[in-house]
């Protein structure tokens, strides 16, 4: 599946960028996030949980950020298993000073769900995947921008 799209955060790019580089941060934002171990520099582990339908799968995520040029792009790769399925992502992502207050973060994103959870929840993958989506993005935005709960 492949998904993209276009969100524009009242935020500067540079603090933009630097939330994207805490993968800390970022990791509160994920729909299921459970944990995160640092295995090395730009390589996590994740676990995360996620349900499609009645199909529920903790998977544990090989997470790396191969790729990035400060302050406007970057690459991020996982693989992991869950019981029975198998997950491959890759995410890539674009951000563009509209102007000194906002940023506007192009991406896209492909994944390859095996196993399992894709032949028990094919019909459902694509609004789960939206769904979750805009749930990191509706995370992302009360994190950075003004009014938000952030802490400078």
């Amino acid at each position: 599946m492949d998904f993209s799209g276009s969100q524009t955060i009242a935020a500067p790019i540079d603090k933009v960028w630097a939330f994207l580089l805490d993968v800390n941060k970022v990791a509160e934002c994920a729909p299921g996030f459970q944990s995160l171990e640092v295995l090395g520099e730009e390589h996590w582990k994740a676990v995360v949980s996620v349900g499609i339908g009645a199909v529920k799968a903790k998977f544990t995520l090989d997470v790396t950020r191969p790729e990035m040029h400060e302050p406007d792009h970057m690459v991020v790769k996982a693989r992991g298993k869950a019981p029975g399925s198998a997950v491959e992502l890759s995410g890539d992502m674009h951000l563009t000073a509209v102007d000194s207050n906002q940023t506007r973060m192009d991406w896209e994103a492909k994944v390859i769900v095996s196993g399992t959870i894709a032949s028990v929840g094919a019909r459902l993958l694509q609004g789960t995947a939206e769904k979750l989506t805009g749930q990191f993005f509706a995370c992302l935005k009360t994190k950075l921008e003004p009014g938000g709960t952030s802490q400078s």
